[in-house]
């Protein structure tokens, strides 16, 4: 892969289009101070950045976030890979050596004037570094300590190591996914990861609005394995009510028929019927098959899922008659759910994500452009922040000791010698 293969796909996409001139934003003069790794944490301050928070970003000395060197690796620099590149925009890079006495002082300044502290270090680390919450509540009552891990911060798993597919299997999301004549199949995007941080993003913004009412800060702990047993849905409390473990079912659904893929002369496509009327409106306005609309038998959901395999039938020879540019506006009149079944770039290219502005190109200071897929939180009147590339390690540590802690040069020139801070220039 060349630079020049990344700006020529990333012409096919529009450069961003900045927000209204002097709009607020959401979460301005909000500091957050960001210990987190990986995707759950940086996901979390990264919806907090793009309301306009300020993120500082701590990372390691030389290697940053470890998360950087996951592939695809931008050509020109092995520190900016694609995936951290999609989850840490917004924010600036501070590099510490946070095992020096000198790097764990320049964090307790931090944090003593943030809102917000993030971390999802391994239970015990933020502690033995002298940054847990009960010690950094003395100096700072109103901060808000948000932690994510695997299992919790308390009890008898709090040692315990987690990643996105672990979660998927503990919590039975695996068991419900896939065919049911072959072993439960893990999602490969990291879902859990993805909802944890918009769980934790809610709970930060939680725990600042009640400091607001109640004047106080509080710690926050929200756990992947937790948002994973959420992430089974209403399945978790079918289970409860019957007794009965959730089958795999493939893409058609246990609860509406016809739910599931078809099949154009050109291609796949889904449709979901949530309901009887649903079903009706496909058979009548869509197949032109009113004898169907009008059948006892399918006159049912449980009727349909009985008899899905000859329903499926019928459709299936209905549909592969006619290419999807002949189904699809009948559909879209009859208020049928459906979808075409995409891949990736198919759907970064879609009608429907380029109506929305979802996928964008961003200038990058030493890289020309990089791509942008927008946050799906839209403000009418506070509009989240213009979108800035993930930063380089410690790209921000001489700004952010000179202008938020008032060190002077020197100080910052004998802070890089010993090594306890990392900065750009020396980079």
């Amino acid at each position: 892969m060349h630079s020049n293969d990344i700006q020529s796909r990333l012409a096919d996409f529009p450069e961003h289009q900045p927000r209204p001139a002097g709009a607020p934003l959401p979460l301005a003069g909000l500091r957050v101070v960001d210990f987190t790794h990986f995707i759950a944490g940086p996901l979390a301050t990264m919806i907090l950045a793009d309301m306009g928070a300020e993120v500082i970003k701590v990372e390691a000395i030389g290697q940053g976030d470890a998360y950087r060197y996951y592939p695809p690796a931008h050509p020109d620099d092995p520190t900016l890979g694609g995936p951290y590149l999609w989850c840490n925009r917004n924010k600036q890079s501070i590099a510490l050596d946070l095992k020096s006495l000198d790097g764990q002082q320049i964090a307790r300044e931090l944090i003593a004037g943030a809102d917000v502290v993030a971390e999802n270090f391994s239970t015990g680390v933020m502690d033995r570094l002298g940054l847990g919450y009960e010690s950094l509540k003395a100096q700072n009552p109103r901060l808000v300590y948000a932690s994510v891990s695997a299992y919790g911060r308390e009890g008898a798993f709090a040692d315990r190591l987690g990643f996105d597919p672990i979660a998927q299997v503990e919590s039975g999301f695996v068991s419900m996914n896939g065919y049911a004549d072959r072993e439960g199949v893990r999602a490969l995007s990291p879902v859990m990861d993805i909802s944890t941080a918009m769980m934790a993003g809610n709970a930060i913004l939680g725990a600042l609005m009640a400091r607001e009412r109640h004047g106080i800060g509080q710690q926050v702990d929200v756990a992947l394995f937790d948002n994973a047993v959420l992430m089974t849905g209403y399945a978790s409390v079918q289970h409860l009510f019957s007794g009965e473990e959730p089958q795999r079912h493939g893409n058609t659904s246990p609860d509406t028929c016809p739910s599931g893929v078809f099949h154009a002369s050109d291609g796949a496509f889904y449709i979901n019927c949530g309901n009887s009327k649903i079903f009706q409106r496909l058979m009548t306005q869509v197949m032109e098959r009113p004898d169907l609309a009008a059948a006892p038998e399918y006159a049912t959901p449980k009727g349909r899922i009985a008899r899905r395999e000859e329903l499926f039938a019928i459709l299936g020879e209905a549909f592969a008659r006619q290419p999807w540019s002949h189904w699809q506006p009948r559909m879209r009149a009859a208020t049928i759910p459906c979808g075409q079944v995409r891949s990736v770039g198919q759907a970064l290219r879609s009608p429907e994500a380029a109506e929305r502005r979802l996928v964008s190109r961003v200038a990058h200071p030493q890289h020309g452009w990089v791509p942008n897929v927008a946050s799906p939180i839209r403000y009418s009147a506070t509009p989240v922040a213009d979108p800035v590339a993930a930063p380089d390690i410690g790209q921000h540590t001489e700004q952010i000791l000179r202008d938020r802690l008032g060190y002077s040069a020197e100080r910052i020139a004998a802070l890089a010698q010993a090594g306890a801070i990392a900065t750009a220039t020396a980079r």
